[in-house]
């Protein structure tokens, strides 16, 4: 495809395939609401039904907010994808009947399951919660989207610093400006994270830190954004998502900067929410006499009749008058006080920080965000600090035709191919042993990456392979063997014994999930199976492999018996359990809770989608790939970088279980299985 003559052009064209991936995802939201009910959307976690409400109250933002508390019984198994900023509503129903709305869209202000606070609408009512049947849902998120669009217009018509960076950030021949000075040293960095705090402190237009898993990017922006405050008064820190700015946050207060964050937290805790906005205004000596003067205010818009006084509008003018002037001036110290603000890229379109520049923002996890939500921030930047990996995660896009044309390509990797000279690769990984490593290192990093000595050999068994692959083609169960018989053969655990013991794993009990009775039920055949037929973009949808699941905890049991429950215990080694899949994720999650063998140990068992792990790593990592057909079909696992993300969380062990003879068919996954075979 020939590239756009104009940075204009391009930009028209990221605004042409974006409004497809609204349509389509809005589209595709109704879809799935019409067609997966109810329960399916708890299950999912798209809903909480039934719900009890809680009180009603104003917050610091003078938001009317409402209280509610997920009643379902073992809701610890459900998903929750309800999150800060996300709409919502509110509906009845019974339990064989369609869903009724009640009010207007909502937003989600804190979650903590099984309890959350959503603000409501001006003209609300609350007594309309007051009913059986109630429940809340997620509804489709307009606001992101217009955020997006503003942004993209804005920075079209844009002159200036902003029309400068983007002009620079199109054009290959533009070169980005540096200072020049020599290097400073900090010796708790290693030589490639001194180099790209370096840079970034030289970088007058841009700067990129591409941190390949394990290798301490974290570590470099903080460092990054203290040294840059050492020369700024203050710096906007974003990222794609809640939780990665929750975790960069944090890491700057350990730091001993002062944050403001914009937005609540996802883990809820007391050191998090200290640093947010809403809790910092709370704190204010002021806040008393504000609320009073909005208490005020409140009363006496109650007690307004048809025909008020002018005596009735004077005195709420100068109520409503004196609230905004102190409003004002508790902002003005706070956000005065603060050396980082930091937010998500949608919430630095906020009001609070309406007419707010800032010498350098940094956008961390930008291999994740889309080019449109990028330019919500950059509009208040002077210069822009890219961190992140686009050899992991994507961004979703859902919109099929809209990938094609390149919505899926990120400003980060835009900018990594037009101006390679402003991009530093962190190249010391402190994760995983070496033999996992040196896969990811070779395939996707041009074996550019290599361990640190504290990790080079890291093992949990003495002489233990640190990578395994159990094909789970289908076939009948062996009745000998140890665990090794499970790696790389293609031997596979598909029909499970009638007695419920496997001798080939040295005549252990396998968990107490009701289990066929010496037959190969069809959804035991080793046979991926597909739940529904619409498409869920980033969590896989609804592909599962039963017989794979019961192999995934057969296998991580028997590893568990090498190892000894009261080291497991002790030591507390943590394991994650990892599938492309949701459908395959739930069925894990089911089976964990079912039994009896994992129930001392489920606090150290994570069960969860790719996504679900990003930027996350366990001591043992288990994947399950799910697919297995005839046709050699393997959906979105083409989708490569979704791998390293998966078999790069492991710091010690990695087990994958697929079925080899679909899988290898790809050549990423061929030369995975050989590696591993190599070992």
């Amino acid at each position: 495809m020939n590239q756009p003559s104009s940075p204009i052009l391009e930009l028209q064209r990221q605004q042409l395939l974006l409004q497809m991936e609204y349509e389509e995802e809005k589209q595709a939201f109704q879809q799935k609401v019409d067609a997966i009910g109810l329960q399916r959307r708890i299950e999912r976690g798209d809903a909480w039904w039934p719900i009890r409400v809680g009180r009603s109250y104003y917050n610091s933002l003078n938001q009317l907010c409402v209280e509610v508390f997920r009643t379902t019984t073992d809701d610890e198994d459900l998903d929750c994808n309800f999150e800060f900023g996300r709409p919502v509503n509110f509906f009845t129903a019974a339990p064989s009947s369609q869903t009724a709305p009640i009010g207007g869209t909502c937003t989600v202000s804190f979650v903590d399951p099984p309890r959350m606070v959503v603000t409501v609408p001006d003209g609300f009512s609350i007594s309309t919660l007051q009913q059986e049947g109630i429940g809340i849902h997620l509804s489709f998120d307009e606001t992101s989207y217009r955020m997006m669009f503003d942004a993209l217009d804005r920075t079209m018509r844009a002159k200036g610093r902003l029309g400068y960076l983007r002009d620079l950030f199109y054009t290959r021949a533009m070169k980005a400006e540096t200072f020049s000075f020599p290097d400073m040293h900090f010796p708790y960095l290693n030589r490639t994270q001194e180099h790209a705090v370096n840079e970034v402190l030289r970088a007058k237009d841009v700067a990129v830190v591409h941190g390949p898993p394990g290798t301490g990017k974290t570590t470099t922006l903080v460092e990054a954004i203290y040294e840059t405050l050492r020369r700024e008064n203050q710096v906007l820190v974003c990222a794609q998502s809640n939780m990665a700015v929750d975790w960069i946050s944090e890491k700057l207060v350990d730091r001993g900067l002062n944050v403001l964050r914009i937005g609540n937290p996802v883990r809820v805790d007391d050191k998090m929410l200290s640093f947010t906005y809403e809790r910092r205004f709370e704190a204010h000596p002021d806040y008393p006499h504000l609320w009073a003067i909005r208490k005020a205010i409140r009363e006496l818009r109650s007690h307004r009749s048809h025909h008020s006084s002018d005596a009735y509008h004077q005195k709420l003018q100068r109520l409503k008058d004196r609230a905004t002037a102190l409003e004002i001036t508790i902002n003005q110290e706070l956000f005065g006080e603060a050396r980082v603000i930091a937010c998500t890229l949608v919430g630095s379109g906020h009001r609070l920080l309406e007419g707010m520049k800032f010498g350098t923002l940094f956008i961390d996890e930008a291999a994740q965000a889309l080019e449109a939500a990028c330019w919500i921030p950059i509009r208040r930047a002077g210069r822009v600090v890219f961190a992140g990996d686009h050899c992991q995660l994507p961004p979703t896009v859902k919109c099929y035709e809209a990938l094609k044309g390149g919505l899926g390509k990120t400003l980060m990797e835009r900018i990594v191919e037009q101006k390679p000279e402003v991009v530093t690769l962190l190249t010391v990984q402190y994760r995983m042993h070496e033999e996992i490593m040196r896969f990811s290192s070779d395939w996707f990093y041009h074996n550019m990456v290599e361990s640190h000595p504290s990790v080079k050999y890291r093992s949990i068994l003495d002489l233990d392979r640190p990578m395994t692959w159990i094909t789970t083609h289908p076939q009948p169960l062996p009745r000998g063997g140890e665990l090794n018989s499970l790696e790389g053969t293609e031997t596979n655990y598909t029909t499970l014994p009638s007695e419920g013991k496997l001798n080939s794993l040295e005549g252990t009990e396998t968990n107490k999930t009701p289990l066929p009775k010496g037959r190969e039920l069809n959804n035991l055949e080793g046979k991926e199976t597909n739940h529904t037929p619409l498409p869920s973009g980033g969590a896989g949808g609804g592909y599962s492999n039963t017989s794979e699941a019961h192999l995934t905890l057969l296998a991580l049991q028997a590893y568990y018996e090498m190892i000894g429950k009261e080291r497991i215990l002790s030591e507390r080694l943590d394991v994650g359990i990892i599938s492309p899949y949701r459908a395959q994720v739930q069925l894990l999650r089911s089976l964990i809770k079912k039994s009896e063998f994992f129930k001392p140990f489920r606090r150290l068992i994570t069960v969860n989608t790719v996504d679900g792990f990003q930027g996350q790593e366990r001591d043992i990592i288990v994947i399950s790939l799910v697919r297995s057909n005839d046709e050699g079909q393997i959906g979105f696992l083409r989708d490569l970088r979704r791998m390293n993300v998966a078999i790069t969380r492991a710091r010690m062990k990695l087990i994958i279980l697929g079925d080899r003879s679909t899988l290898c068919r790809h050549p990423f996954y061929r030369k995975l299985w050989e590696y591993i075979q190599a070992l």
